[in-house]
């Protein structure tokens, strides 16, 4: 048998990539020597017949951390219907309590209305803050909105103390919205005249009125700065800017006063009978409203130092 019909022979019982590879690089004057070298060339730098196995000492280095242990800066996910965290909510397979009714038997029902009774039983040397919720309106107006107009108001509403502000309520009629920014009205000195100044943490820049500053500031048309290529607009309608005012504003405190001159953009269908403190001067004097049972709202953190000022509708000297 030639040498030829050998390879022939061996190349047959190889098969798969290794016969593949071979019929590229053979040649008919190759002798069986060099047939034999060829291959083992291939299967040498192409690994045939080995498997990858992992490094016995790599399995011992990998930890095992569960989804119950909390990772640095790794959050734990929950699921929304069991609260586990083996699961997540898309595929849990326990029922979710939707509008669950949690039934109270009549014997605890008689012990939280006697505690109701109780609480609810007030002397006259017993503070405000202390009286039951519907006792509320003997000491406070409640303000009733009743328009869907969020820059609109009326002289009716008195101007209330913003520590009694969380006693407010809204109930709009059907279809109408809620007037924002009830709760965030202050009295402060401006130009002699006691002014109200909203401290709206929606609005972009600060604005009022003509018809308001006419009252505030006679003079304001005198020092009036021209406007153009300004767009403004309202939750429900557009607004007209004509110019810009400085004003000096002061927040009085029995320590030290804070003085501010922010500019005010004029608009001209504004019907608010107040001023309006824009985010853009809160960020800049550090002003923050705190929406908790005493509420304030605190000016300037620099240094760790801030000045602690409460909303209140008194006049001050």
């Amino acid at each position: 048998m030639s040498d030829s019909m050998i390879n022939i022979n061996i190349l047959r019982k190889c098969g798969g990539d290794l016969e593949h590879a071979i019929k590229f690089i053979y040649v008919e004057t190759w002798s069986s020597e060099d047939y034999i070298n060829a291959m083992e060339d291939i299967i040498t730098r192409k690994r045939f017949g080995k498997t990858w196995t992992r490094h016995p000492m790599k399995s011992k280095m990998i930890l095992k951390i569960s989804r119950e242990e909390k990772i640095p800066g790794i959050p734990v996910f929950k699921c929304h219907k069991c609260g586990s965290t083996s699961n997540l909510a898309n595929t849990c397979t326990k029922k979710a309590n939707i509008n669950e009714i949690q039934v109270i038997e009549k014997a605890q029902c008689d012990e939280l209305k006697e505690e109701y009774d109780q609480d609810s039983a007030v002397s006259e040397d017993t503070p405000i803050e202390d009286y039951p919720i519907e006792n509320i309106t003997d000491f406070f107006e409640v303000t009733e909105a009743h328009t869907h107009l969020p820059q609109y108001s009326e002289d009716c509403h008195n101007l209330i103390n913003i520590q009694d502000a969380r006693m407010c309520k809204a109930k709009p009629a059907r279809g109408k919205g809620y007037i924002a920014g009830e709760s965030c009205i202050t009295s402060i000195p401006m130009n002699d005249i006691e002014a109200k100044v909203n401290l709206d943490t929606g609005a972009f820049c600060n604005f009022s009125g003509k018809d308001y500053l006419q009252v505030t500031i006679p003079q304001w048309k005198n020092h009036l700065l021209p406007i153009e290529g300004v767009q403004l607009s309202s939750a429900s309608d557009n607004m007209y800017p004509f110019g810009i005012l400085d004003t000096n504003i002061v927040f009085p405190h029995h320590a030290v006063s804070v003085r501010m001159k922010p500019e005010i953009v004029l608009v001209d269908n504004f019907a608010s009978q107040r001023i309006i403190l824009g985010n853009d001067y809160l960020n800049i004097y550090g002003i923050e409203i705190n929406n908790h049972k005493d509420r304030y709202f605190k000016i300037g953190e620099n240094k760790g130092r801030n000045l602690l000022l409460t909303i209140c509708q008194n006049k001050y000297q």
